[in-house]
């Protein structure tokens, strides 16, 4: 912060605005109500992104891991979504379907869904036969062996899917926003862009990253921790 605010002092331009400009426009904008209304939107798309992304990629990772036909007819498709650019896939689902919520949201699922299957696959194949053998000889019902037997074996493999997709679905929406909608995060940075207002696009992105910060310290955190004690405790009784 120091070195930033001696580097502005020294060059004196707008494209490098002084620590106290970029805070008296995030002041002026949450004033406003501005931020807090495009910080909102931009959350609610990530939210319903990463909800249904991880909800299809567990499917049919899962599915993939443990059944052979199906991992043989999704692989093709993944390995092209995985390297279909975001940028091409946004830009196509625009164009097909036009600047709609619907498109915006499409556009960051089916970017994200190969991550989030591709990891539980691995976590689907490493499962531990002698379990299974275990959950059978005991008569586990399906809903214990699904709490006792698969998710403290797929736990670390489900983390990692979030961790992943939240990092990447921030950055993805982002683009979304920029490229196609009139409102969120995305849009006022585009929006700075075009007038050079550095110290706006630094405002929202400084208020944006604290955003994540805070949802990694308050929410992922917390929850891997309670997540692993619950693991071991789960392994212990199966």
């Amino acid at each position: 912060m120091v070195f930033w605010g001696l580097m502005a002092w020294q060059l004196d331009s707008s494209l490098l605005p002084s620590p106290l400009a970029v805070l008296d426009t995030l002041q002026r904008e949450a004033a406003s109500g501005e931020l807090q209304r495009h910080l909102a939107i931009t959350l609610q798309r990530v939210a319903i992104s990463f909800t249904l992304a991880m909800a299809l990629g567990v499917l049919i990772g899962i599915a993939m891991g443990r059944l052979p036909l199906v991992n043989a007819l999704f692989d093709p498709l993944l390995v092209l979504l995985l390297n279909l650019p975001a940028l091409v896939l946004i830009i196509l689902l625009y164009v097909w379907f036009g600047l709609v919520e619907a498109a915006a949201i499409l556009a960051v699922v089916i970017n994200k869904v190969p991550n989030v299957a591709v990891t539980l696959r691995e976590g689907a194949r490493s499962l531990d036969p002698r379990l299974e053998q275990m959950a059978r000889v005991y008569d586990f019902s399906p809903v214990k062996r699904l709490q006792h037997v698969w998710v403290p074996q797929l736990f670390p493999y489900l983390m990692a899917a979030t961790r992943g997709g939240l990092a990447l679905i921030w950055k993805i929406v982002l683009v979304v926003e920029l490229l196609g909608r009139s409102d969120g995060v995305g849009f006022q940075l585009h929006l700075a862009f075009q007038i050079f207002d550095v110290a706006g696009l630094l405002a929202y992105s400084l208020a944006f990253i604290a955003i994540v910060q805070l949802i990694e310290l308050l929410i992922l955190q917390p929850l891997e921790r309670r997540a692993s004690r619950w693991r071991r405790s789960g392994a212990q009784h199966a």
